[in-house]
């Protein structure tokens, strides 16, 4: 078996489509295969570049040729496809990314219940996210508030650890309020967004509402998303096999 054909296994097993992320954890455990090159995930990259046998849907996300007309209508839609929608999937394809980020550094991870039948990859985000129940780690109020984040990730003291709102096209303004009513928990917040809003981004955080949060919040881009999605995938592959 070639390289190649060894990343079209990993896709045809996962419907026809994988992240990088997903390649770099399943291409090395195909079964009869053995990866002698010192780089694998560096060919990988390399590989699902070749147009004889894939294309790229959006960033990070491949398919194969051969599939490109029975993949999942919420991986790659075939129609005329609403502003609205393309926003909702955006949306919802980084916060699948970031819930999975989340599981592979070992954190308990949530989205908003009314998230959770979203489309993610082929299947509801609540089939990605922790299958228990969002911990009372507070007083209501508080709690209300962070159910409605779009992603949490929880340490294993059920305490809340890392915030992320995702910003596709909607006013900064509601995230940073939501990270002022949980500014007296040790936790770090982030905002997710395109780089060409970091400007905006800036002007806002500036608001006097905000200064109690200036210090603790991060704007994270789409491209840092996708990078840190793909490098944790490759991490988590080399500590299994060290036991780690």
């Amino acid at each position: 078996m070639k390289q190649y054909e060894a990343v079209k296994k990993v896709m045809e097993q996962n419907g026809g489509f994988a992240t990088l992320g997903h390649l770099n954890q399943k291409v090395l455990q195909v079964p009869g295969f053995k990866w002698k090159a010192q780089e694998p995930f560096a060919n990988i990259r390399r590989i699902v570049q070749d147009k004889r046998f894939f294309f790229n849907i959006k960033p990070g996300l491949w398919a194969l040729l051969s599939h490109k007309d029975t993949l999942p209508q919420d991986v790659f839609p075939t129609g005329q496809v609403s502003k609205s929608k393309r926003e909702i999937d955006t949306h919802s394809y980084y916060q699948g990314l970031l819930v999975e980020i989340g599981c592979l550094k070992r954190y308990i991870t949530f989205v908003p219940n009314q998230d959770k039948n979203r489309p993610f990859l082929g299947r509801p985000l609540r089939e990605v996210s922790s299958k228990v129940d969002f911990y009372q780690f507070g007083d209501d109020r508080v709690v209300r508030k962070a159910k409605t984040i779009d992603v949490c990730w929880f340490n294993d003291r059920k305490m809340p650890s890392v915030f992320f709102e995702v910003e596709h096209s909607t006013n900064f303004h509601n995230s940073l309020l939501k990270f002022v009513e949980l500014q007296d928990y040790n936790m770090r917040f982030y905002i997710v967004a395109d780089k060409a809003r970091k400007a905006e981004y800036d002007g806002k955080l500036v608001l006097s509402a905000f200064k109690p949060i200036q210090q603790r919040v991060t704007f994270v881009n789409y491209e840092d998303v996708l990078e840190w999605h793909s490098k944790i995938s490759e991490l988590r592959v080399i500590e299994e096999r060290i036991n780690f």
